[in-house]
């Protein structure tokens, strides 16, 4: 029996990616690993059916849990809050209910100057990321409130430090982080933990950057004190496992920055 037992995660981008070397390169997949571990039932989402299939087919082999993966686009131009609905309402018919909400999903144009950047690629981190976590939020609470459940969203060091080539992603990350900490002080009334993560992990997504953008990485992603990056389960998904447990409830609207090896720095 784990902590998270009986209990159901909605993790958007949770479709399973590799690294080069054949590793998990995923946060969302680490983040699915880590609670999978602890007997959590997982409702994946993203774009990719196929990576979202495969999260399933691992994560139910390899730990007995329920996987349910739904495909869902947060995207300019689409009924967002259908798409967001729909994730919910299948959430409820398999499981009945609703503990933790990951809002972990976001693309983004990285690498383009703010004065070379579209309204497309802007539209494209503000939508899949900002605005997405908004939806899932709505669509949750009154779930998570019966549930007495948490919020973990992501956010980024992009924003924090204005990292060049970096826009729209750090605005949708701000974004998020603003949202998360106004729902921490309206939603701790109702028991509901909320809270923000800024973690810097080897991804398959960060792998992309360097070889894509070479120079903006050199400037933007620079090695941790401790000479390693975050491990996506170790040390970032096993963070989101505790900020859902009843121990890190105090913690409810604080911003913490994961590093390689550096654990939790409010």
């Amino acid at each position: 029996m784990g902590i998270m037992t009986g209990k159901t995660v909605i993790l958007t981008g949770g479709g399973r990616a590799v690294l080069k070397d054949g590793k998990c390169g995923s946060i969302g997949y680490g983040i699915a690993t880590a609670y999978a571990k602890e007997g959590a039932n997982i409702v994946v989402t993203g774009r990719n059916v196929k990576k979202l299939e495969e999260a399933k087919e691992e994560l139910e082999r390899l730990y007995g849990v329920q996987v349910l993966p739904v495909r869902a686009d947060v995207s300019a131009g689409a009924d967002n809050e259908s798409v967001v609905g729909h994730v919910v309402e299948e959430t409820i018919a398999k499981f009945g209910r609703i503990d933790v909400l990951i809002n972990n999903a976001q693309a983004s144009a990285s690498g383009v100057t703010l004065a070379d950047h579209t309204t497309e690629q802007f539209d494209l981190a503000v939508y899949s990321g900002l605005y997405a976590a908004f939806y899932y939020m709505k669509a949750c609470y009154p779930y998570l409130k019966e549930t007495k459940g948490s919020v973990i969203n992501f956010a980024s060091g992009a924003g924090l430090f204005g990292n060049f080539g970096q826009c729209a992603y750090a605005a949708a990350k701000e974004g998020i982080r603003g949202l998360t900490r106004v729902a921490a002080n309206e939603w701790g009334k109702d028991g509901i933990n909320v809270n923000v993560v800024c973690p810097l992990a080897w991804t398959a997504q960060l792998e992309n950057f360097e070889e894509a953008y070479p120079e903006a990485f050199k400037q933007n992603v620079h090695m941790p004190p401790m000479g390693h990056y975050g491990d996506v389960e170790l040390e970032i998904g096993r963070v989101c496992l505790q900020l859902a447990s009843p121990d890190f409830k105090y913690m409810s609207g604080e911003t913490i920055t994961l590093e390689g090896g550096m654990g939790l720095r409010p």
